[in-house]
């Protein structure tokens, strides 16, 4: 065999599993066919990111006033605004080839074709085709935006994510189709920049997956933007005329017709997995999703899955953990299983939602008694002085364990305090091991401790 590896993807799971194989000994290689990082690199997480920090900054400046300090006539220049966006994700790809240098991973450019479970045929550029084998194989192809039959994506007027991160001129109008975090984050990023948005989203609540209460509270700040949301929304089609699109929406009883310069489909993704020859070895998928185990193995020994192209949940620190898990138990690491329920999600719009563990409806309905602790921003001091007082943390432990079993926040930073949340649901802690930590005065972390205490009847300053 050519590899002990071969990995085809070099998103944040194939990379980071190329990465961990190096490490452990392993001869490993990668197949891909566009830029290094994949996607989320180059396409989503990174250049999404760096366009939702200039909509901080700008939104900064107009409050700059509250804070005592005059800003003249400030403007933006949305075109450099996108170019920052596409530099800083071209220098984290360029981190990557640097980490596969030092790691000496071998970067085979090109498209891949299984011939059977040990063979890959690598197209390059040229046309050229090469066969190379390995002892095991890791598909880590990901996935694309998804569209609906009634509304394909035409890359002009019905748009993805990808086109989104491309365009240098601001659209006047925008409806954004699926509420979810790729759509909120967009819905907010063009909101602050002046762009007159609708959010559409079929289930009852936008951001489907977060627990209600914190739902409605971020439905509450998007309204106060100025985005108009309707939820329950049946998406029945969209038609072209006059340089706009008309989306045609059941709410209720009721039809609306909506019309925008552009609509964002965001209703989730699909796996890449045609064109990779996964007949010719027997892979099970379902729906085109690739079928695995706890290990991810797919049901042809030697040959993995992870990331997207395996299904929900779709996010990049998930396909890294799934990477590393891989290569662990080809390499006899004998790693456990991930803990899905203690999976981290994030979204970055303003305020910031971030989750861990379970839901207040999903607890109940899992028959747990659970006690539930918040506490609001307003009431920390360093949220007040920092100009930034929505939201809460919300907090659930199961009620006669004191076992944690969710923590849910909205507000400034939400994303970055949430670790400390995902080390307690990780490892089941209790009530007893968490409420003698000792937090920093004044932080934001402040608000951590004190929901964690208001569920026990203990938090001082609510």
């Amino acid at each position: 065999m050519d590899y002990d590896i071969l990995i085809i993807g070099s998103g944040p799971g194939g990379y980071v599993a190329a990465i961990r194989a190096a490490q452990l000994g392993l001869n490993v290689a990668v197949v891909e066919k566009a830029e290094l990082g994949g996607i989320c690199l180059n396409w989503g997480c990174i250049p999404t990111k760096a366009l939702l920090k200039s909509a901080e900054v700008w939104h900064l400046l107009g409050e700059s006033k509250a804070f005592g300090i005059a800003v003249e006539n400030p403007y933006f220049d949305y075109s450099q605004v996108v170019r920052r966006s596409r530099e800083v994700a071209q220098r984290l790809s360029k981190g990557v080839e640097f980490l596969f240098k030092k790691n000496r991973i071998v970067l085979l450019p090109g498209t891949a074709r299984f011939t059977d479970k040990n063979t890959l045929a690598v197209e390059d550029s040229t046309g050229k085709t090469k066969n190379i084998t390995a002892q095991n194989m890791i598909i880590a192809t990901g996935a694309r935006p998804r569209a609906l039959n009634a509304i394909p994506i035409d890359g002009q007027y019905v748009i993805s994510s990808r086109e989104a991160l491309s365009l240098e001129t601001l659209p006047r109008s925008v409806i954004v189709i699926g509420a979810g975090a790729i759509g909120v984050e967009f819905a907010y990023l063009w909101r602050t920049f002046g762009v007159e948005v609708t959010l559409v989203e079929l289930l009852p609540q936008i951001l489907p997956n977060e627990d209600e209460e914190i739902a409605r509270e971020l439905t509450r700040a998007l309204k106060k933007a100025g985005i108009n949301i309707y939820t329950g929304a049946h998406v029945e089609n969209a038609t072209r005329h006059d340089g706009e699109v008309e989306v045609s929406l059941t709410v209720g009883n009721e039809i609306k017709k909506l019309a925008a310069e552009r609509a964002l489909m965001a209703v989730g993704v699909q796996p890449n997995t045609e064109n990779l020859g996964l007949e010719a070895c027997g892979i099970i998928t379902d729906r085109g999703w690739i079928k695995v185990d706890e290990h991810y193995r797919t049901n042809v020994a030697g040959v993995y899955a992870i990331g997207d192209v395996i299904g929900n949940p779709c996010l990049a620190h998930v396909a890294s953990a799934e990477g590393v898990h891989a290569v662990e138990f080809i390499a006899g690491k004998n790693p456990p299983p991930l803990n899905y329920t203690a999976v981290p999600g994030c979204t970055y719009c303003q305020p910031q939602v971030a989750s861990v563990g379970l839901t207040e409806r999903q607890a109940v309905e899992r028959g747990f008694k659970v006690r539930i602790g918040r506490f609001p921003f307003r009431a920390n001091g360093k949220s007040m002085v920092s100009g930034e007082s929505e939201g809460q943390v919300k907090v659930l432990f199961e009620a006669e364990s004191g076992i944690i079993i969710g923590g849910h926040i909205i507000g400034s930073e939400a994303t970055e305090l949430l670790p400390e949340l995902v080390l307690a649901v990780t490892n089941r802690l209790t009530f007893a091991d968490l409420k003698n930590a000792v937090h920093a005065h004044p932080t934001l972390s402040e608000a951590l401790s004190e929901a964690l205490h208001d569920a026990f009847g203990e938090a001082i300053h609510r």
